[in-house]
């Protein structure tokens, strides 16, 4: 492996999987004035971490979960991902590596209307060029994995918003990823349902020993990860849920 490249170990002996470095990011608003987001924000986080960030409604945290991803540029700072910065590459390598090593899940599951269950599992490693076999293969196990194995045919329009939000859950794991962004990835099911689908995306986490990082506001979702950080004024706090603060609280 290069050592350029090369995952650094943590102080805990996992494998330190991304990396985000004094990142700056601001937007101009509609009448013209410079929205600054984040504020040299730093984050580490190893395999088989899980992590919570927190905050109130608007304040970056969709920006940050893009910025890791590779899905957005920072004004300034690093991304590391195994050690490999994802802003230095040109837009179609960045693509590959994100399809590769990145899965994301978010509040409404974007699945395509007219693909069934496994079409849609399918298409992110279509799209990384697998073999058509073998990517059904393991689509149809990424959703028995989830309990879908009786609805593998069934199209978005016959299933539930479980059922749904777990088929989007199956796709970005199907890849197999060192990294999973979900932002509210319940937050458009009820309370029991939602608890329901984190159940079973924590399990799969525990297994596959991905590295994730939700954004949430449901404080049942956020106590049961391994650390939770709060979003505030650009920067990140190391935080227990007593001390979370938020305009909604």
């Amino acid at each position: 492996m290069d050592p350029l490249t090369e995952t650094i170990p943590s102080a805990s002996g996992s494998p330190e999987i991304v990396r985000a470095e004094s990142l700056t990011k601001s937007y101009i608003s509609g009448d013209g004035r410079r929205l600054v987001v984040l504020k040299g924000l730093d984050l580490s986080v190893e395999a088989g971490e899980m992590v919570a960030v927190v905050g109130a409604s608007g304040v970056g945290k969709s920006t940050l979960l893009h910025l890791l991803g590779g899905l957005d540029r920072p004004d300034s700072g690093t991304v590391l991902l195994e050690g490999e910065d994802l802003h230095n590459r040109q837009p179609a390598q960045l693509a590959a590596l994100r399809n590769r090593k990145v899965g994301f899940v978010f509040q409404f599951h974007h699945l395509l209307p007219e693909f069934d269950a496994v079409e849609n599992v399918m298409l992110p490693m279509l799209i990384g060029r697998e073999d058509g076999r073998q990517a059904g293969k393991r689509a149809v196990e990424a959703l028995e994995e989830l309990g879908l194995g009786e609805r593998l045919d069934h199209r978005p329009s016959q299933l539930s918003g479980g059922e749904q939000q777990r088929v989007a859950i199956a796709r970005a794991l199907a890849n197999r990823p060192l990294l999973v962004l979900a932002d509210e990835p319940t937050g458009n099911l009820d309370p029991a349902t939602g608890e329901a689908v984190f159940n079973m995306f924590r399990s799969l986490q525990g297994t596959h020993r991905f590295a994730a990082v939700l954004a949430t506001h449901n404080e049942r979702l956020a106590r049961r990860c391994a650390r939770i950080l709060q979003l505030e004024d650009g920067r990140l706090s190391h935080v227990s849920w007593e001390e979370v603060r938020w305009e909604s609280r």
